[in-house]
């Protein structure tokens, strides 16, 4: 019998330090067979982070409405695509916002497309005049499933714009604007310095106004100190917000220069295709979900800041009708000369003209006039 230790054997000692690495391997699938390996080993991803920067000031409920967007993004997506929502100013200016989008200095934007007008006339067509006679949620319905959105894709395209627009959250009809006295005719609009955005800005050129197209931000200290006469933005709690009951008493409601707008959100096309499918997916139903959300949300706050605007004193006056009538007459001219000038003017025109013949003949042949429901039951509660 032979004592001597046997010689250490390589393939043994091996074989031992192999012994922890398989338990492990094992321990790890019989967790994972029982759905006990989440921890450490099925990280969630890092979320997605895009910078938004507004067109609207901190204060404004455009703002809001921006950061509603966002908010809701992020509940969609479980917190995989997270908005960050910077107020105007914050990197550009509010008019070089689409050139920021696209150049990639801030992944997105919230305007609206009256402030691009100056790159093409036709961008205006979005929002300015009275869109042969339909509201904001039919001049929505024309840029979804008219032929709107391939136009302003084209017309993106032919400006070299590296941007995905989506139009959402039709507007409700934007006074004509707040003066230091009532508006009784065209005779006391002529000479007026006013602010005003876009092909509205032609409009009310047209009938003998002085315009100065100044961002949200400007406006009433403008007014204040005397560089402007009169000006409009947008909606009761815009307005109330900004401060316009503070330089103006009198506000001229109902106008055809900017019935029927909406919000653009903008998107870097080069990033936003970067993004994982079903993550713009749900950019783009969420941007859908918003538009009904912000209408529901616009009539209950415009209407509280409209009742306490009233009850301010701040006087609140129709716009006559010879000053309606003598904007449709401006408009007219505006269509016909634009078009003259920008083909692609024409198009748009010519393609929303045709849709707002049929679905204007449709809604207007079948709505009632919900007025007539509103006087009988505002009589029985003694308003």
């Amino acid at each position: 019998m032979n004592d001597t230790p046997p010689a250490p054997n390589s393939q043994a000692s091996d074989e031992a330090k192999r012994r922890p690495a398989r338990r492990r391997l094992l321990q790890g699938a019989v967790a994972s067979g029982l759905g006990l390996a989440a921890a450490p080993a099925v990280h969630a991803k890092r979320p997605i982070v895009m910078r938004m920067q507004t067109a609207w000031p901190a204060r404004d409920i455009f703002h809001e409405f921006a950061r509603d967007f966002a908010t809701k993004l992020g509940q969609v997506t479980a917190g995989r695509l997270r908005i960050e929502t910077l107020p105007a100013g914050t990197v550009v200016k509010a008019f070089d916002l689409i050139d920021a989008v696209s150049r990639g200095a801030v992944d997105a934007g919230h305007g609206t497309l009256a402030y691009w007008t100056a790159k093409n006339s036709a961008l205006g067509l979005w929002g300015s005049g009275p869109a042969f006679g339909m509201d904001a949620n039919m001049l929505l319905a024309w840029h979804e499933h008219g032929g709107g959105k391939a136009l302003l894709e084209e017309i993106y395209k032919g400006l070299d714009l590296d941007v995905r627009s989506f139009l959402y959250g039709p507007m409700p009809t934007q006074p004509l604007g707040w003066f230091k006295r009532p508006i009784r005719s065209l005779d006391d609009l002529k000479g007026l310095r006013f602010r005003t955005v876009g092909l509205a800005a032609e409009m009310l050129t047209e009938l003998g106004m002085r315009v100065n197209s100044l961002p949200a931000t400007e406006i009433v200290t403008a007014i204040d100190r005397g560089q402007l006469d009169a000006a409009e933005f947008n909606n009761p709690t815009s307005d109330r917000g900004l401060g316009f009951p503070e330089v103006a008493k009198y506000c001229m409601l109902q106008s055809f220069h900017q019935p029927c707008e909406q919000f653009e959100i903008l998107v870097n096309r080069t990033r936003f295709a970067r993004l994982p499918a079903e993550l713009q997916t749900a950019f783009a139903a969420t941007v859908q979900a918003c538009s009904a959300e912000m209408s529901w949300k616009a009539i209950d706050r415009y209407s509280k800041d409209y009742a306490a605007m009233r009850e301010a004193g701040v006087v609140f006056l129709r716009t006559p009708e010879a000053i309606l009538q003598a904007q449709l007459q401006a408009w007219g001219r505006i269509i016909e000369r634009r078009s003259a000038q920008n083909p692609m003017f024409a198009r748009v025109a010519t393609s929303m003209e045709s849709f707002a013949k049929r679905a204007g003949r449709w809604a207007y042949d079948t709505a009632v006039d919900h007025r007539l429901a509103w006087n009988d039951g505002a009589s029985k509660v003694g308003r």
